[in-house]
């Protein structure tokens, strides 16, 4: 059917039949939970796939944020985002620590270093960037930063699964990254998430804080949380790690058509990818200008009438939110580049199984 339903993601998944039998051995061994023989095999694994030291596995990313966060001793103010997911400011409010915001770069819609260091105070311990649609930040610029004023820095990397940068891996910057495996993530286990860690002492902290802080049976050295992923979880990450470049593939198709199909539709700009960088394609956001036909809003009503759920990500800021908007670096006048974006994005559907045909079912219903 011509209008079945268009949703923005569709998760990924790896033949049943291929996870039939690695259920068949969780269910020999009765091992379900509290790092497996799974669990160990995809640490392993995903270490050797991302290029990246060491890796601690959670039940999702914002615990892992939460968890990360306590493992870095992270108190006071920590700048971030107001244009991100909710978790990335509510990690922070769960462990006492007041977000400031700061406005983004009009071209990567990444925290911008210059409002960064205007952003700084006594207060400051940390920052807190997020690799928006997984395109890098300016990483070199916020080391500076960070090295200058003795701050920590933790990456949101959510969007950011096998992006590689101009020195290799996203992920190695920073002292810690948190990685998504969300079911909309272009990797997922379902749910789950993880934290990049440089050194084997510091993933030795985060996996004690992950497991109630527990070092053997009767030894507990911190407040720890129940962050674990489970065997079910590991076992499906395993499988879906070897289909992950068709998944990228696919995803990259996709993302050529749109691109291919509204270069030259006025007041459309398709958010540009980093060219120094390899993008894993997560997601597909347009910025809908005031030369546009309609406005963002009045284009988002027209797909949703034509059955095709786009979503705008990120909208509303963080920062507008209740909990939030109190705060002065919260204030509009302190956001005009993440408020007009968020005014006008609009994130359209991509997934390895959309069609050439729903592709253009979308573009018709965009191009009016």
């Amino acid at each position: 059917m011509s209008d079945k339903p268009i949703y923005v993601t569709q998760p990924f998944l790896p033949p049943l039949e291929d996870f039939m039998p690695m259920l068949r051995q969780i269910w020999d061994s009765k091992v379900l939970t509290n790092g497996g023989p799974f669990h160990q095999k995809l640490e392993a694994a995903l270490c050797e796939h991302l290029g990246v030291p060491h890796i601690s596995l959670f039940t999702n990313a914002t615990i892992a944020l939460v968890t990360a966060l306590q493992a870095l001793r992270i108190t006071g103010e920590v700048i971030t985002t107001p244009y991100t997911f909710v978790a990335t400011a509510h990690s922070l409010v769960w462990n006492g620590i007041e977000p400031v915001f700061a406005d983004i770069d009009p071209e990567s819609l990444n925290l911008d270093p210059k409002k960064i260091e205007a952003a700084i105070t006594p207060k400051t311990t940390a920052i807190m960037p997020v690799h928006c649609y997984g395109r890098p930040c300016d990483t070199e610029a916020i080391q500076r930063i960070a090295d200058t004023y003795n701050l920590k820095v933790i990456y949101d990397a959510a969007h950011a699964f096998g992006v590689n940068c101009h020195c290799g891996s996203v992920l190695n910057h920073g002292d810690l990254s948190v990685l998504s495996f969300h079911a909309t993530k272009v990797f997922n286990t379902f749910e789950g998430g993880a934290i990049i860690s440089p050194d084997a002492k510091t993933k030795k902290r985060i996996d004690h804080l992950k497991n109630f802080g527990f070092v053997d049976e009767t030894v507990v050295v911190a407040p720890g949380i129940n962050g674990k992923m489970s065997e079910f979880n590991a076992a499906l990450g395993l499988l879906q790690l070897e289909h992950v470049g068709e998944a990228f593939a696919g995803r990259g198709r996709v993302d050529a058509m749109y691109r291919e199909r509204l270069a030259h539709v006025a007041g459309i700009d398709c958010v540009a990818t980093d060219p120094k960088a390899t993008s894993n394609h997560s997601y597909f956001p347009i910025l809908v200008r005031p030369g546009f036909r309609t406005s963002r809003d009045g284009l988002y009503a027209e797909l949703r009438a034509a059955n095709v759920y786009a979503r705008r990500y990120f909208y509303p800021l963080v920062s507008d939110f209740p909990m939030y908007r109190g705060l002065p670096s919260a204030a509009p006048a302190n956001l005009p580049v993440a408020r007009a974006a968020a005014d006008q994005v609009l994130c359209l559907p991509i997934f390895p199984a959309l069609t050439e045909s729903q592709i253009d079912r979308i573009v018709d219903v965009i191009r009016g």
